[in-house]
C-alpha cells in the first residue's frame, strides 16, 4: 500500500522527521498532487518556512497544511505524535488506553483520550452503504463495566440491578467470507426487541441471503425476506453452516479489550469504541502493521470531531452526556 514503516520502532523513527509525516500524508491524501482543500485547485505553492501551502485562487483561507480537513486539524500537537498514537490504536489487538498514549508519547491523558477518540473517529465504517451478502450472522450482547473492577462511587451510580439491566445493548451482523476474511459491522441498539433488531438486519444485509441467528424471538418473521436458519443455543451451537460463532468470536475480542483494556467505557461513546475494534477485525487478514496503518490514514480526511462535540455539550457550554 505504499512505502512507510512496517513496525512500531521503524514508526517512531520515520515520524521523527516532520519531512517523513508531511510527505506520508501528501502521498495517501493527494497522490496526485497536492490540491486546496477549500477549493480544490492544484495552483498551490508551497512554503518551507511555515510548512505548509498557500492556494494561488483568490478566496478566504488560502494557507493551508496536511492537517487540514482531516482529524488531526487545529491540534497543536505535532504528526511526530499523532502518528506513533495511531500506529498503536490501530494495530494493538486488545486497544490501548489513554493512560498508555500518555506514557508512551508524553502527553496529557486527557489530551491522549481526546486523541484516541479522534482516532476512532477516523476508524468508522466507510462502506458506502454496500450491504452485506452471501452467509451472514445477526447476534447481539450486551456490554457494560464489571463491578469488582468499578470505584464504589461509579458502582453505586451504574450498577443498580442484575442481569443486563445496566448494561447497553449492541448488535453486530457478520458476512461470512473464505479463509477468515469475514467482515462485521456493530450498532448500539436501543434494546433488543423485534422493532430494533429487524430493522438493523434489514438495513444492513441484502434481501435473499442466508441469514443465522440463536432463537431468540425477535428475530421471528424474517424469513419472508431472508434464508433464514436458527440454532437453538439450549440444545447445541453448531448444526452444519448454522451458528453465530463467528460473531461470538467477534464479542470475545471486544469485550477483552473493554474489560482488559478500557475497564469501563460510557455508554455515550461506547459506539466509537465498536468502531476500533470492528476496523481491526476487518483488516486483520494479509495486512502487515504497515498496511493497517496506511489504510487508516486514507480514512482521515473530512473528519472533525471537536472537544465539544466529542463531550456532548450544547450551545450554551452544558454537558448532555449521560451519567450512566
Amino acid at each position: 500500500m505504499g512505502t512507510g514503516p512496517d513496525t512500531l520502532q521503524e514508526a517512531v523513527l520515520y515520524f521523527a522527521d516532520p519531512n517523513n509525516c508531511r510527505e506520508y500524508l501528501v502521498a495517501h491524501r493527494w497522490p496526485n498532487g497536492v490540491r486546496c482543500p477549500r477549493c480544490g485547485s492544484d495552483s498551490v505553492t508551497f512554503q518551507p518556512k511555515y510548512n505548509r501551502w498557500q492556494c494561488g485562487r483568490k478566496h478566504d483561507l488560502r494557507q493551508f497544511t496536511a492537517k487540514t480537513g482531516t482529524i488531526f486539524e487545529d491540534s497543536p500537537l505535532g504528526l511526530d505524535k499523532w502518528l506513533v498514537a495511531m500506529w498503536l490504536v490501530v494495530n494493538c489487538k486488545n486497544g490501548v488506553s489513554s493512560y498508555e498514549v500518555h506514557r508512551a508519547i508524553g502527553v496529557s491523558q486527557k489530551t491522549a483520550w481526546f486523541m484516541d477518540h479522534r482516532i476512532r473517529f477516523a476508524l468508522g465504517m466507510t462502506d458506502g452503504g454496500n450491504k452485506l451478502s452471501g452467509e451472514c450472522e445477526a447476534d447481539e450482547t450486551f456490554i457494560g463495566g464489571k463491578a469488582r473492577n468499578m470505584h464504589i462511587d461509579k458502582r453505586k451510580r451504574r450498577i443498580t440491578a442484575t442481569g443486563p439491566t445496566d448494561k447497553v445493548a449492541v448488535m453486530g451482523i457478520l458476512q461470512r467470507g473464505e479463509n477468515g476474511e469475514s467482515k462485521v459491522r456493530t450498532v448500539v441498539v436501543p434494546n433488543r426487541r423485534k422493532k430494533a433488531l429487524q430493522a438493523e438486519v434489514r438495513k444492513h444485509v441484502e434481501a435473499g441471503a442466508a441469514l443465522y441467528t440463536d432463537a431468540l424471538l425477535s428475530y421471528d418473521g424474517l424469513e419472508c425476506e431472508y434464508a433464514h436458519q436458527v440454532i437453538g443455543h439450549a440444545e447445541k451451537y453448531v448444526d452444519g453452516r448454522v451458528h453465530t460463532n463467528g460473531l461470538e468470536n467477534f464479542w470475545s475480542l471486544l469485550k477483552r479489550s473493554i474489560n482488559g483494556t478500557y475497564v469501563s467505557v460510557e455508554p455515550f461513546h461506547l459506539f466509537r469504541y465498536l468502531d476500533e475494534q470492528a476496523f481491526r477485525y476487518n483488516n486483520r487478514k494479509d495486512l502487515n502493521d504497515g498496511d493497517r496503518f496506511s489504510l487508516a490514514v486514507s480514512q482521515i480526511v473530512g473528519k472533525r470531531l471537536t472537544w465539544d462535540r466529542l463531550t456532548g455539550k450544547n450551545a450554551d457550554g452544558q454537558s448532555s452526556m449521560p451519567l450512566i
